[in-house]
């Protein structure tokens, strides 16, 4: 629960992902949902997949978002012929010192890019799966932890496409959230040729927040009030996707917590110290929706994932939520809004 001390970190927050959020439009035009989404995964600890088709800028959302954090960044473009120790790393013998040396690998990254993740074979798509469930790397028998803050940014072409592979239920399990970016509006697009016609804007583009203060603003979140009739919210959100008779793969226990961290996440960059129902709603299909296998007849029935979770999100009971008590909430809780 947070107290008066925890207001200026609120503050903060909004005031940092502020400034992150206007150097990742300066770029990314004309789609403000999915940056500010990529800024709600970044804050809540988790990783994001893009997933869209060539050209619409995947690969620049992930690099601008790494760019405007002055953290250290790797990319690693995954081809059918990447081994995983080019991800994590391998250990090489010195003849010098007569011992093996760890050679790190591309996962050593504060902010990590991983470029069209599914043209890999999954047997080096797996190499992420320890870093990005507990953050270390195990080479050897010997674990290495990674720096902090730590987050994966993971572009994919629909599998339908040429030389894709699908990932694993366990690699998307990781996952906090998937989002699409879509083609722009035309206005966006004439925009983006005036300012990517002549020159490229990450060369220009310069750090507005450091690592250090990602790391506080991390901890700001973790502060973020949830009323009990909201986590039961949640899942029960997430319980009713195990017994849908269209799914037959429902959400994890880890969905059910990267959602409610996701909610806090929003709920800061709202200015609020306590999370609502709507954080949960708004939050339900990029979290839930990439984790969930149809049946095959609703496939047949051309019943997406993401129609699937609005349908939960309809037929779940929404709590009437206050906020928690205390002298620092100056207002009274607006009304919760049904779907």
């Amino acid at each position: 629960m947070t107290t008066y001390d925890d207001r200026a970190s609120l503050a903060d927050l909004t005031t940092t992902a502020e400034r992150v959020r206007r150097s990742v439009e300066s770029v990314i035009e004309g789609k403000p949902e999915v940056v500010r989404l990529s800024l709600t995964v970044l804050l809540a600890e988790g990783h994001l997949l893009i997933e869209d088709v060539p050209g619409v800028g995947k690969t620049m959302l992930a690099k601008t978002l790494a760019r405007s954090i002055d953290c250290s960044v790797r990319r690693i473009q995954f081809t059918p012929d990447l081994l995983p120790s080019d991800i994590t790393g391998v250990s090489i013998f010195d003849q010098q010192r007569r011992d093996f040396e760890f050679k790190p690998g591309a996962i050593f990254a504060q902010i990590v890019i991983g470029d069209e993740i599914n043209r890999a074979s999954p047997k080096t798509q797996s190499a992420l799966l320890e870093s990005m469930e507990e953050r270390q790397v195990t080479v050897d028998g010997q674990t290495y932890e990674l720096p902090s803050p730590f987050m994966v940014v993971a572009t994919q072409n629909p599998v339908e496409m040429e030389g894709t592979y699908p990932l694993p239920e366990a690699q998307r399990d990781r996952f906090m959230a998937r989002v699409s970016i879509g083609y722009p509006s035309p206005e966006a697009e004439l925009q983006m040729l005036d300012i990517h016609g002549a020159v490229n804007p990450l060369d220009d583009l310069q750090p507005v927040a450091h690592a250090h203060d990602i790391v506080k603003l991390i901890d700001a979140v973790r502060a973020v009030h949830v009323a009990d009739s909201v986590r039961r919210y949640a899942v029960g959100i997430v319980a009713a996707t195990r017994n849908h008779p269209d799914l037959r793969l429902g959400a994890s226990p880890r969905a059910t917590l990267h959602l409610l961290r996701a909610a806090k996440a929003s709920a800061a960059l709202s200015g609020r110290e306590y999370v609502l129902p709507d954080d949960l709603q708004a939050l339900a299909v990029p979290v839930l929706a990439h984790r969930l296998m149809p049946t095959a007849q609703a496939q047949l029935n051309r019943r997406t994932s993401e129609q699937l979770v609005l349908d939960i999100l309809q037929r779940t009971p929404v709590p009437v939520a206050a906020p928690p008590a205390g002298p620092h909430f100056g207002q009274q809780q607006p009304g919760v809004r049904q779907l």
